[in-house]
């Protein structure tokens, strides 16, 4: 399904996973969801290619009651072809972006798994969706070659939400708030409710080195790991 398909059909007929659906009925039922959904019919009918195909793909793969780890992104990849609806994942067949190439160093510097090999398996993060990883981009859409495009368009009342409704939970998540983007959502997740808050620079090649808190080196995936063996030890 391309964006213009996904356009013309009614958003509650867009594929979510059961325990999403009310806050995407909520937020398309409102004024900047319905000011959002006419930019992006606008957008295309001048011609604009927009990606992903399936915006809404992560809250697809991942229900809110299996999610287990947030990763929180800006805005989909820009490039055509990349981004397939997750945060920091490519589509199968694509080069790594040098913030997934971080991404998979730090995961064998702190874990000591190989990252994956190019074109097989590729840099495709569909199997961590299916597995209990949320990853979300605050924006959902962005156009060719333009970063950023969509965002302020009014992704971002649809994506607090969700991350409210997961920080509201009973159940301890890690979220994993990488740059000052995601870090401005610290916000939405209260301090009483046990989740475990991992904060470090963006693993972009601009920050990733960099002080206050590098991405390489930041230990995210072995106290990601910690706290999840913990949880499952407990009654």
């Amino acid at each position: 399904m391309n964006a213009t398909q996904l356009l013309s059909a009614d958003p509650v007929d867009w594929p979510v996973a059961s325990g999403w659906q009310d806050a995407v009925s909520a937020f398309f039922g409102s004024p900047q969801g319905q000011k959002l959904l006419a930019f992006l019919h606008q957008r295309v009918q001048a011609g604009a290619s927009i990606f992903p195909p399936q915006p809404l793909r992560a809250l697809e793969l991942t229900a809110p009651d299996a999610v287990r780890v947030v990763i929180l992104g800006q805005d989909p990849y820009h490039g055509r072809g990349q981004a397939e609806g997750l945060a920091f994942s490519v589509a199968p067949g694509v080069r790594f972006p040098p913030s997934l190439q971080n991404i998979f160093k730090e995961i064998q510097r702190d874990l000591g798994v190989p990252p994956p090999t190019f074109p097989q398996p590729g840099g495709s993060l569909v199997k961590w969706a299916q597995n209990g990883v949320l990853l979300l981009n605050t924006c959902l859409t962005v156009e060719e070659g333009q970063a950023g495009s969509h965002s302020g368009k009014g992704w971002e009342l649809l994506t607090d939400a969700v991350i409210a409704q997961v920080a509201q939970g009973d159940r301890p998540v890690v979220f994993m708030l990488w740059g000052s983007h995601a870090q401005s959502k610290r916000a939405l997740i209260p301090a009483d409710k046990g989740h475990l808050v991992l904060l470090a620079n963006h693993p972009s090649p601009l920050s990733a080195l960099r002080p206050p808190r590098p991405f390489i080196g930041c230990g995210h995936f072995s106290a990601a790991k910690a706290f999840r063996e913990q949880q499952a030890a407990q009654p």
